[in-house]
């Protein structure tokens, strides 16, 4: 990317200690948003670089606001997708091995957390992304999503019960929005 610093475009080094800092943490949550690896690549490639040029708006919050353009970029994939014919991914297709239990069950583990927070509706989706894996209070995650709290709290408890369900997780060691909290 070439921006001319001599029309002081150029945000300067704090934004490139703020990516070198925070774009591996900014990019596992993209990949929990979109739920691919490489779209979640591009969207987080798009948020840096609105990041940049709005800079002297972002400096004060620079996670916050990064944050935020890749919840509104999702979504905005998430509406593109809707009107674009399904496509059938590889992975569906093959078959899948008998349950055991090894190191690669790690692996397979991830992967239906993936696919078992792909199946939430979006909204869901999100909060569940921003409170447990980007650890966000239901305060931040309200102001990130534009929502009030008792609405993120009701979207946690919906969203983690489908979940638990999804995954088939015992009732012992539940985790809820109550023990959750901050």
């Amino acid at each position: 990317m070439f921006i001319d610093q001599d029309r002081g475009a150029w945000p300067g080094a704090d934004f490139e200690r703020f990516v070198l800092s925070r774009s591996t943490a900014l990019l596992g949550i993209a990949v929990l948003l979109v739920g691919d690896r490489g779209h979640a690549e591009d969207l987080l490639q798009t948020a840096l670089l609105r990041a940049s040029l709005r800079w002297r708006a972002a400096r004060e919050q620079p996670e916050a606001y990064v944050r935020r353009v890749l919840v509104n970029l999702a979504r905005d994939r998430w509406r593109r997708s809707r009107r674009r014919v399904a496509e059938q991914s590889l992975d569906d297709t093959t078959p899948r091995p008998a349950d055991r239990r090894d190191p690669a069950d790690l692996v397979a583990d991830r992967t239906a957390i993936r696919q078992a927070l792909a199946g939430l509706p979006r909204r869901q989706r999100e909060v569940v992304v921003l409170r447990f894996f980007a650890d966000l209070s239901v305060a931040d995650t309200a102001e990130t999503l534009g929502m009030s709290e008792g609405t993120v709290k009701a979207h946690t408890n919906r969203a983690l019960a489908r979940l638990r369900q999804e995954l088939g997780e015992p009732e012992t060691g539940r985790i809820t929005e109550e023990n959750h909290a901050r």
